[in-house]
């Protein structure tokens, strides 16, 4: 059998998708695809071996589409590997607090902002929303990519289910702690599902917050749409509504505005 030696950086690329090939001579034996213990961005890595769950497109999504302009002091909520304060950290000089429930996750996300650039400007505390009492408060930016199973079967893995279920966070826990902790003129910026995220706009009201913004994802040009990410503030007005397709039908051949949205993050952009 022969043994091919591949380049690093092909290795690498590689190695952040989860996927490796198992050749001998001209044939192809195997592909294994599996969780990885990393995920290597263009100006941070995110170790991600005690989360329950990985980098996702959901959180690059809303990590790179944020309304950072003029916002002086950001809260990221249920940050799991501390991707999107990263992110955010990257795209302004904000001073960013990040909150997370889960312990291993938030040992995991201190691991990710100490060995970063910008460790001094992000914060990190281990609590649920519910508990958060910050010293200072009048956050002008709260960002989320929360739990998003309203009601379904619970994955037997607890900390997994929590994660995707929202019975620890609900749609009730984040508008109540945004209108604790957000500046008036302040801004509610979140990632969901379509249906979800249409069901939180109607919720929004009641506690006086308002769709300002909507941003509406659909994975290919001919899909429905997938996902939203709703900005939310005190005034009510008309809603900015754009759109975003990821693919342009074959897997991984990405639009240019998908592109150039995530170019400074992705190695492969």
């Amino acid at each position: 059998m022969e043994i091919f030696v591949l380049p690093i950086h092909y290795i690498m690329n590689l190695i952040n998708f989860g996927i490796f090939k198992i050749i001998a001579g001209n044939e192809q034996l195997a592909t294994i695809k599996m969780a990885n213990s990393f995920f290597r961005f263009k100006q941070f890595t995110i170790n991600q071996d005690k989360c329950a769950f990985k980098v996702g497109t959901d959180g690059v999504l809303l990590g790179a589409c944020a309304d950072i302009k003029g916002r002086k002091r950001i809260l990221d909520i249920g940050t799991g590997t501390g991707l999107i304060p990263l992110m955010l950290a990257q795209r302004c000089d904000s001073e960013i607090t990040a909150i997370e429930p889960d312990y291993d996750s938030f040992l995991q996300a201190s691991e990710n902002i100490r060995m970063s650039k910008w460790s001094r400007r992000i914060r990190i505390e281990n609590c649920t929303m519910q508990n958060f009492n910050p010293e200072i408060s009048g956050f002008d930016l709260v960002v989320t990519n929360p739990p998003y199973f309203i009601s379904s079967i619970k994955n037997s893995d607890l900390v997994k289910s929590n994660t995707r279920h929202n019975d620890n966070l609900t749609h009730q826990d984040i508008l109540s702690g945004a209108g604790r902790l957000l500046k008036e003129d302040g801004l509610l910026q979140l990632i969901l599902p379509y249906d979800e995220g249409n069901i939180f706009i109607a919720e929004a009201q009641e506690y006086g917050f308002y769709c300002n913004s909507i941003l509406k994802i659909r994975p290919l040009p001919t899909s429905a749409i997938r996902r939203m990410i709703i900005g939310l503030g005190r005034k009510r007005a008309k809603p900015a509504e754009s759109f975003l397709t990821i693919e342009k039908g074959e897997r991984h051949d990405f639009t240019e505005e998908y592109i150039n949205l995530t170019r400074d993050f992705y190695l492969k952009f």
